[in-house]
């Protein structure tokens, strides 16, 4: 059985909470998924929350038969303390998921935090790269790439690449670049509202990677997909998982 936790916001939602489980059973895993949710939270405020043993989180918990509980106002603490996790991720707001520097300060302390109440003492850290927005997004955050979807894309993969030089991290988890392949082929129709993802081929795409990245399976193949996916979209999702497995930090175009 693995156990993966995510100290994330609605892209570890997207990201997790939907597909992977299905993923997991369909290539013979067992699998528990936790995700540590507050919507469109930095860095900074998880590290925040952390010091002061804040109970502000939706725990959203994925258990084994697939069924999703929720735990509200839940500490940090309280969710390392919950099971034996195998894998814990980290992540930065989507705004900032490509500005480095936003990373430099909260990481190192938010991991230590973590690193000592993690009861695993072989538990893996994971960076979660999320993903570019819309090329149309309205988001705000967008205006720090000049509402360049391409240049988000390589300043997310650029910051992504360089997260071990702060922590030690075991698993980069490219959903950042497995959306971008998608889109090579699929064109501009991953996200819902201009960053978050779309609630089917979307969200798939991303829990592809995942379940490629933890399990070390192709996930080519694998025969799990959501009901309003086509089966021809649902393998330009595997395809564009695993070619962002093999290269994180770099385009493959999906024919």
């Amino acid at each position: 059985m693995i156990k993966i936790l995510a100290i994330g916001n609605s892209f570890s939602e997207d990201a997790i909470e939907y597909y992977l489980h299905g993923l997991a059973k369909a290539g013979g895993y067992k699998v528990i998924i936790g995700n540590l949710y507050i919507g469109g939270a930095p860095l900074d405020l998880h590290w925040k929350n952390a010091q002061n043993n804040a109970d502000v989180y939706d725990y959203r918990k994925v258990g084994l038969d697939g069924k999703k509980e929720r735990f509200p106002k839940t500490s940090i603490s309280k969710a390392l303390a919950d099971e034996k996790w195998d894998y814990i991720s980290f992540q930065q707001a989507s705004p900032k998921s490509g500005l480095f520097d936003t990373f430099k300060e909260p990481l190192p302390l938010l991991f230590n935090y973590v690193k000592e109440k993690a009861t695993n003492p072989k538990v893996k850290y994971i960076w979660h790269q999320t993903w570019a927005y819309a090329q149309n997004s309205t988001h705000n955050g967008f205006a720090s790439y000049n509402k360049d979807q391409m240049r988000m894309y390589e300043a997310i993969a650029d910051a992504s690449g360089k997260v071990s030089s702060l922590i030690p991290i075991d698993i980069v988890v490219p959903a950042g670049t497995a959306i971008q392949n998608a889109r090579t082929k699929l064109g501009d129709v991953l996200c819902r509202d201009g960053y978050h993802l779309e609630l089917n081929v979307g969200r798939y795409t991303a829990s592809c990677a995942w379940y490629e990245e933890i399990f070390k399976q192709n996930v080519v193949g694998n025969t799990y997909k959501p009901e309003k996916v086509s089966d021809a979209d649902a393998l330009t999702a595997q395809q564009a998982a695993h070619k962002a497995v093999k290269k994180p930090f770099k385009v493959s175009k999906i024919k």
